[in-house]
């Protein structure tokens, strides 16, 4: 992500990269920690190597502030350079007007760049920085002896009209204009072979450049205006550029434009670097007031983490304050105690963690070594669902500790779920065998009960035998059950449709057959007798002698009866009298 965002806009890159740069210093001290610890043969917790470890701490942290100063002091001789290069821009007075100021801010910043150099951990410091800090040292003293002699000279010719003119062309300009002269012949620039352009080349150059410059100067009053001080040094420096190419063929109107919106923006980088300090100071009371009211651990993490990245923005817009920066520290340093006492406890509470869980591990690992031969499923069941229980009680851990403990707690498992699987697969296969034979009978013409039941008497005993997932274990039951079903509702169809087609005589018999049963279940001598007569009447084709009256009211039979006499007897053929003959027999 770093290495693309760089290549499209290296200022947003720049807070990923010390972030990158951070973490592998933290990874470096605790390598650091750990060759110690190595040698030592002992805890770095435990004295004298408690002390040691502080020490090697600090030191790094020294260093590593040093780098940073190092850092913003390469930022501030860029800034100053720019403020000298606009000042060479304006008026030769404005430039002698701000002339003490900018000097007292170069002078500054050699006694902070000295300050640097001569702190006894700058020999530590990575061997990138101290050639980049000469360098910027070079390159602003270069700048500014160059533009005290400039301003020198330009101070003299004012006073003395026969001193040289200074190389700055925008003094040299003004302070030939006060004195009424013009350039000389020999320094008219270009004018001798002065060559004939046509009108429309002109106009076209004349458009393109009015174009750049007016793109440049829109830039840097979007950015002047919405305070962007970390952009806005670049974007300057690129109306300039544009100011340089383009100066002769743009009007007047747009060159006064654009040094008004240099000096905006040279005033919005002095009112960052107080709006840094301000900020600065902010942070200060912030840190201060964590030492006296501190929050909880996790809290005060955070809390401290964005402080210092908040500080760093802050070293970003603006010149490094090493006072505040000092007071700053000292506060982080003394709040991150709590945060320390937090993390040491939270360690020893994740130990903690990480032994339960370990010892639940051997627990399953016993348990499955002693339930090797035993087919009690629904007990091996119980036993797996309280180990998980149990393992998901245990405590919180780290993403990193339960990445490593999760494959040994699986593994327990899995060799503790291993009967049991084998089993649910057995039983599985024995259901889906009993599912094809359920189908096989359900094909039948002839539905035979006694293996239907036989069939679903094996079913209960294997699903009581070996419990299986409920959802699962209820789509098997339906694929069981729904051949068995269909070929029942199948022989109900048949049975309605064959009394259906019963003939009306069919039908009496069949009522006069009913009559007889109720008699028969009810016990009564004088109602069997009468339901009797009936049906042998109605199958001789006679009317049927009424039922006589019985001490208890049995209206059914004698309805019927009497209902199947005054119908018509149909086809009372002698055909069908053997038949139903027969079933009285029965």
């Amino acid at each position: 992500v770093y290495k693309d965002l760089a290549n499209r806009d290296k200022g947003a890159a720049k807070p990923l990269k010390e972030k990158l740069d951070e973490l592998k210093r933290s990874k470096g001290q605790e390598a650091v920690a750990a060759e110690w610890a190595a040698k030592a043969g002992a805890p770095l917790s435990k004295e004298p190597l408690a002390s040691l470890k502080v020490q090697v701490a600090e030191r790094v942290k020294t260093i590593e502030d040093l780098q940073h100063r190092a850092q913003v002091q390469r930022e501030a001789a860029v800034l100053l350079a720019q403020r000298t290069e606009v000042l060479s821009l304006k008026p030769w007075r404005d430039a002698e007007t701000a002339l003490e100021s900018l000097r007292a801010d170069v002078d500054h910043w050699q006694a902070q760049a000295g300050e640097i150099t001569q702190d006894a951990n700058w020999a530590s410091v990575d061997a990138k920085f101290p050639p980049l800090l000469d360098a910027s040292r070079g390159q602003l003293l270069a700048v500014w002896e160059a533009f005290q002699g400039a301003l020198a000279m330009a101070q003299k010719a004012s006073d003395d009209a026969a001193a040289p003119l200074p190389a700055v062309p925008v003094w040299a300009d003004e302070l030939r204009a006060a004195r009424g002269q013009t350039l000389p012949a020999g320094e008219q620039p270009g004018r001798a072979p002065k060559a004939k352009i046509d009108p429309a080349v002109l106009k076209e150059m004349r458009a393109k450049s009015t174009a750049a410059v007016q793109e440049a100067l829109a830039r840097l009053e979007r950015e002047v205006g919405e305070g962007h001080g970390k952009s806005t040094p670049k974007v300057a420096a690129e109306l300039r550029q544009a100011l340089k190419e383009n100066i002769r063929n743009i009007d007047s109107k747009l060159e006064a434009a654009a040094h008004a919106a240099l000096t905006s923006a040279g005033e919005l980088e002095g009112w960052q670097r107080w709006r840094a300090d301000q900020i600065r100071e902010e942070l200060v009371v912030k840190a201060e007031a964590l030492v006296a009211k501190p929050m909880g651990g996790r809290k005060q993490q955070d809390a401290l983490r964005a402080m210092r990245e908040q500080w760093k923005t802050s070293d970003q817009g603006g010149t490094p304050n090493h006072a505040l920066w000092k007071r700053f520290d000292d506060a982080c340093n003394e709040a991150h105690k709590v945060v320390e006492a937090w993390l040491e406890k939270t360690k020893e509470q994740a130990e903690e963690v990480k032994a339960q869980r370990r010892v639940l591990i051997d627990e399953v690992l016993a348990w499955a070594e002693s339930n090797k031969g035993n087919t009690d499923w629904k007990h091996q069941i119980r036993s797996l669902n309280g180990f998980v229980e149990k393992w998901r009680e245990a405590g919180h851990l780290g993403e990193k500790a339960f990445a490593e403990i999760q494959p040994q707690w699986k593994a327990a498992m899995d060799v503790a779920d291993a009967p049991l699987t084998a089993a649910r697969n057995d039983s599985l296969a024995r259901r889906r065998a009993m599912i094809e034979e359920a189908q096989v009978l359900g094909a039948e013409p002839q539905l035979r009960i006694d293996a239907v039941k036989s069939l679903q008497q094996r079913w209960q005993q294997e699903a009581q035998g070996v419990p299986v997932e409920r959802k699962q274990e209820q789509k098997l039951w339906d694929a069981f059950r729904k051949p068995i079903d269909d070929a029942f509702q199948r022989k109900t169809l048949e049975r309605e449709k064959a009394a259906a087609a019963l003939g009306e005589f069919d039908r009496m018999v069949l009522e006069a057959s009913k009559a007889v049963e109720a008699a028969t279940a009810s016990g009564d001598a004088q109602r069997i007798h009468a339901a009797a007569k009936a049906l042998e009447a109605v199958v001789r084709g006679q009317v049927p002698v009424p039922a006589p009256a019985a001490s208890t009211p049995a209206p059914v039979p004698a309805v019927s009866s009497a209902d199947v006499a005054s119908e018509p007897s149909g086809e009372p053929g002698e055909a069908s009298t053997p038949s139903v003959e027969a079933a009285l027999a029965e």
